[in-house]
């Protein structure tokens, strides 16, 4: 451990031996960090939190925080956080340790930017960009290559679908479909998010049959929601995907 010396790190930490600590970090008892992790100046690292490997923690980054709930408590200490491999955690982000004995749960290769929260019992998974000031309340379930412009924020047991784009300051109440673009206040999906697709490498025939759900779904629809989605064309991996996600 590559520790500065106005670091206080408990012996009860379990931290591998490249792992560097700048100065005035804090790392408490309990939390367990893995090889090639950076942990900058004056980030909080606390409660049951598991750190992977090669992540970077900027300034002020708080990890393991008590959940935001007014539940009783029972006396005994049962929320932990889980965080993958590759992470980018910027200034001022707070994730909460889970409020039960299932962790908070964030995967790999993700980017949240600073100031975003990520509550207790939240799940993210990986290759997700999350923006300034993003909020993600308790229960919210965010899958992968979702990304978030700044300032969103999604309700409680509210889930983001895979590759789905949630616009600067949009509102989430309810689930989001993947592989959509979400708009405004009590977020409305607005289009087939094509670019975020073309990224992450789908290739050219899925995004055409997507084009083609999209479509019958929500801009041409003859018959009720149900019976459109009922009717779309399942062959392809990633419709039939859609398609589950709106039949949820």
């Amino acid at each position: 451990m590559k520790a500065h010396p106005s670091a206080v790190v408990s012996t009860r930490a379990e931290i591998a031996p490249d792992v560097e600590i700048g100065p005035y970090a804090v790392i408490e008892a309990g939390v367990r960090i893995g090889a090639g992790t950076r942990i900058l100046a004056h980030a909080v690292i606390t409660g049951r939190t598991t750190i992977g490997e090669r992540n970077v923690i900027h300034p002020f980054a708080v990890l393991g925080g008590e959940p935001q709930i007014r539940k009783k408590k029972d006396g005994t200490d049962k929320g932990s956080l889980a965080i993958g491999d590759d992470n980018v955690i910027r200034e001022h982000v707070t994730v909460n340790v889970s409020s039960a004995e299932t962790p908070t749960t964030i995967g790999g290769a993700n980017l949240i930017m600073a100031g975003s929260h990520v509550a207790h019992d939240v799940v993210i998974g990986s290759h997700c960009v999350i923006a300034n000031g993003v909020q993600l309340a308790g229960h919210a379930v965010v899958e992968d290559w979702v990304t978030f412009g700044g300032v969103a924020a999604v309700a409680q047991f509210v889930r983001i679908g895979a590759s789905a784009f949630v616009a600067g300051a949009a509102m989430c109440e309810r689930d989001v479909p993947p592989f959509v673009i979400v708009q405004g206040d009590r977020a409305r999906v607005r289009a087939l998010n094509v670019v975020g697709l073309e990224r992450r490498g789908v290739p050219a025939a899925s995004i055409a049959a997507l084009k083609k759900a999209f479509a019958a779904v929500f801009v041409r629809r003859a018959s009720s929601f149900a019976e459109a989605v009922r009717l779309l064309d399942r062959k392809d991996p990633f419709v039939d995907q859609l398609a589950s996600a709106l039949l949820r």
